[in-house]
């Protein structure tokens, strides 16, 4: 018999997670198979579904969980204020940290949106969007202000989320750049992309949340 992770569900549903987002990464889900899932985290086959009733069941619960803890992570972590430069700042320090750190899952949840079914799709699309919200009230509220100077909100939150998520794909730990250095590169980047005036100082603004989700 093949050995267990661990005697506690929880733990061996966790284990299941992360293999399953190892594997979906590294070969795609229409690739990926139960018994290869099982094998890597040391479990029957069918013992994968006491915990995911189906493997589509298992890539919906991935992505959701992805996204809303996302979600979850920027609204505990979320500056007090209303300044919406302030705001920018913090969003990219957020978005690349966590896009850096959690690299498959991002992988996961950008490629394999296409293999849902249309209802779960939908689900997974509306978390996504209410994630691009943040960044567009940003923006919004921000040109309001006369802080940015954008045409349309929207499509600058489409080109910024663009350029801050393309992270995940080349950086590696141990490069050139720490998170610190590319946090700083990129805030710089995103407060010239919406217009900003004050671009200078974004080093100073993000200095003062380093250390703060690493």
């Amino acid at each position: 018999m093949a050995r267990t992770v661990g005697s506690d569900g929880a733990r061996t549903e966790d284990a299941i997670r992360q293999a399953a987002i190892s594997l979906i990464a590294e070969r795609g889900f229409e690739a990926m198979t139960l018994r290869e899932l099982a094998g890597r985290v040391g479990v029957q086959p069918g013992s994968i579904y006491r915990y995911f009733p189906s493997k589509a069941r298992m890539l919906v619960d991935l992505l959701v969980e992805h996204l809303q803890f996302l979600l979850g992570q920027w609204e505990a972590g979320r500056p007090a204020t209303d300044d919406p430069v302030a705001l920018l700042r913090a969003f990219v320090d957020f978005h690349v940290r966590l896009h850096t750190l959690r690299r498959r899952e991002v992988f996961v949840a950008n490629m394999e949106l296409r293999s849902l079914a249309p209802a779960d799709r939908r689900r997974v699309v509306a978390l996504r969007r209410r994630y691009e919200d943040i960044l567009t009230d940003i923006l919004r509220a921000g040109t309001e202000a006369g802080a940015f100077h954008v045409p349309d909100p929207r499509i600058a939150t489409f080109a910024v989320l663009a350029m801050l998520t393309g992270v995940g794909s080349w950086y590696r730990e141990g490069g050139r750049l720490g998170r610190r250095e590319l946090v700083e590169q990129y805030t710089q980047l995103a407060m010239q992309c919406v217009g900003a005036a004050d671009t200078g100082s974004a080093r100073r603004a993000v200095g003062a949340n380093e250390g703060r989700r690493d």
